[in-house]
């Protein structure tokens, strides 16, 4: 015990000196500022933009599909180990199987009648062709649409919100509230088109989508995300709090000062840092839940320094990004599909829908700038200042999401923290898996935020 306390006791010491060497003690930083960019080829031109936007309706040619058949069956399989099931990555037989349904199976003309059922759009914006889907309700006499922006993440596309549209957008008896959709696709994601020029981050994105939402004629909205989405969404608020109405996160994450010091005391004395057992559980014991986000994070390495070496790989061969995407959605849905023979996969999803998907990023060849979005942001989001959130907030925090921040941790950067919900169920990508869920966390917290409004002179 006496040991301990002095390991405790010397550590404390060298993390207060690295944090104050660091800067974390110094006054709350400036927010970043708007600013603007041009992402498109060459120079920006001099001619005023073209700020159209144009319907787009989702459709590929016949030889598109020939040529992925061919990669398909003349795919070069492994031998997986022996008793390994998904613990070395997604099993070559397993994707033999997958290979087998995708050939004789599935059938993308159905998936795609379906994704053209909604509304697509592309704009021009800083040089980048934007794409979105606008998903509007119908109203009864008197009744007025709340706009809300939801940003999807990797590797996930705007798809994931197919299933979650129709209940946010549908006139619900229990409440005022009905939601107006803009669900569009990160640059270099899908349909939306890759930046030309290095630098294309995080806080270039949302002004992005600020700016597209200020064309669609919304001063005000409230934002949405997860993964990638959370983390632009947080920027958003940074750049522009009196656009945003609220602000919806499931997946919250945090980097307090002090952060890797409570972690450690905590790893020792965990009811010192977190009064319930619930948050306790939620962080520690650290070097566990540290173990867990290194198992699963492999791939973030590779494609924050060296994306487009893998993605050649990637662009190449339809089962090899079947595979890498598989993976994350095996794992990121529930940890205990590394010890399963289909990775989990067939328990919670559909091949149809993961297959749909991973379609979006091979006929449009967007898995390589997919993954330079963690090129451009990683390393900085590792420096960038502690920035605290003012506007009206609130965190879905999912049980199998990869990573989880209590709720005391979040209320130091979300300052108006409005709703905090441990949910029942459910992982990474919350509006494709549980999309009820979701939209009823996402309604209960605009209705309180537009109650506030009403009472506030």
């Amino acid at each position: 015990m006496i040991f301990k306390v002095i390991s405790v006791f010397v550590l404390l010491i060298a993390v207060i000196v690295a944090l104050m060497l660091g800067g974390v003690f110094d006054t709350a930083p400036e927010p970043p500022e708007y600013g603007d960019g041009w992402w498109g080829k060459g120079e920006k031109p001099n001619t005023p933009p073209d700020e159209s936007i144009v319907p787009f309706e989702i459709q590929f040619e016949q030889s598109v599909f020939n040529d992925l058949k061919s990669r398909i069956r003349n795919t070069r399989f492994g031998e997986g180990l022996e008793d390994s099931r998904f613990n070395y990555g997604v099993r070559p037989e397993y994707m033999r199987n997958v290979a087998k349904y995708w050939l004789s199976s599935y059938n993308w003309t159905k998936q795609q009648e379906e994704i053209n059922t909604f509304d697509h759009f592309k704009t021009n914006i800083e040089g980048l062709d934007i794409h979105f889907m606008h998903v509007k309700p119908t109203l009864k006499a008197g009744q007025k649409a709340v706009p809300l922006l939801m940003i999807h993440g990797w590797p996930g596309s705007f798809y994931e919100y197919l299933k979650i549209a129709p209940l946010l957008t549908k006139v619900n008896d229990q409440s005022d509230v009905v939601f107006e959709l803009i669900c569009p696709s990160i640059p270099g994601y899908t349909f939306s088109e890759a930046s030309h020029k290095k630098g294309l981050d995080a806080l270039a994105v949302a002004r992005i989508f600020d700016k597209l939402m200020k064309r669609l004629g919304f001063r005000q909205y409230y934002i949405q995300g997860g993964d990638w989405g959370a983390y632009i969404i947080t920027k958003i608020a940074l750049i522009t709090p009196s656009s945003i109405l609220g602000l919806h996160s499931n997946m919250a994450t945090t980097r307090l000062p002090l952060q890797p010091l409570f972690l450690m005391i905590g790893s020792y004395f965990p009811s010192l840092i977190f009064s319930s057992k619930e948050d306790q559980d939620k962080v520690f014991p650290a070097g566990e839940k540290m173990a867990h986000i290194m198992l699963e994070t492999g791939y973030m390495h590779i494609q924050a320094t060296k994306p487009d070496t893998v993605g050649s790989a990637l662009n190449n061969s339809p089962i090899g990004l079947a595979a890498y995407i598989l993976e994350k959605f095996s794992t990121w849905t529930d940890p205990k599909g590394r010890d399963m023979d289909d990775g989990g996969i067939d328990k919670y999803w559909t091949l149809d829908e993961l297959l749909t998907n991973i379609m979006l990023y091979w006929m449009t060849g967007s898995i390589t700038p997919s993954m330079r979005f963690y090129k451009e942001n990683i390393a900085n989001a590792l420096q960038e200042p502690f920035y605290k959130i003012n506007v009206p907030s609130a965190v879905a925090d999912f049980p199998m999401e990869l990573s989880h921040t209590p709720e005391p941790w979040v209320r130091k950067q979300y300052v108006d923290l409005m709703k905090y919900t441990t949910m029942p169920r459910g992982g990474h990508f919350a509006a494709f898996e549980e999309p009820q869920l979701l939209a009823d966390d996402i309604r209960k917290f605009v209705t309180a935020v537009e109650l506030r409004k009403v009472k506030t002179p």
